[in-house]
């Protein structure tokens, strides 16, 4: 195509200009960005250290599986800032992400450092759906068929938006 063609071109169709600026200012910052990128990185990296960085500024924190007691997770209500730990059927839960729910101050700050699994089924967080620590563990014999699906419920939606870290059983069992 010669230079002729091209203005002959441009001149008959305008909308040719719009796309011929377009292009060339997308071409033109394309090419800026890469050349300023290079200049902030200074250069080509002549050793692993300049490169990327992959490694983390501090070790993520551990999670150890453990058995929980009731009385053992009673500590881990969130007060002090702490780790908030609950448990469903069985299950121990850190919860600590969801701190404005699980804490001290929290809608459902008694589940805290608690066996949940009555509450959740019963869809009440009242405090006479906890059985006191130093109890036998709630063995939610009397719930209905509904009651477990809703227990369940809350067993999945829990698994999915927080870590497991153990596992609750009878006082003395641990």
């Amino acid at each position: 195509m010669s230079f002729g063609t091209l203005a002959t071109s441009l001149q008959d169709h305008p909308i040719n200009v719009v796309l011929l600026g377009i292009i060339s200012y997308q071409l033109s910052s394309l090419f800026r960005s890469s050349s300023t990128s290079s200049q902030s990185q200074g250069g080509v990296p002549t050793s692993y250290n300049e490169s990327y960085n992959w490694k983390p500024a501090k070790h993520p924190a551990c999670t150890v599986w453990k058995k929980y007691t009731p009385i053992s997770l009673q500590p881990f209500s969130g007060r002090d800032g702490s780790q908030i730990l609950l448990a469903i059927d069985g299950k121990v839960f850190d919860v600590t992400n969801g701190r404005n729910f699980y804490g001290p101050d929290g809608m459902y700050g008694n589940f805290a450092g608690r066996d949940a699994s009555r509450g959740m089924a019963k869809q009440s967080f009242d405090e006479d759906m906890l059985t006191p620590v130093d109890q036998p563990l709630d063995k939610l014999e009397d719930l209905t068929r509904e009651e477990v699906a809703n227990m369940q419920g809350w067993v999945e939606h829990f698994t999915g938006k927080y870590t497991v870290v153990g596992e609750l059983v009878e006082n003395g069992a641990d």
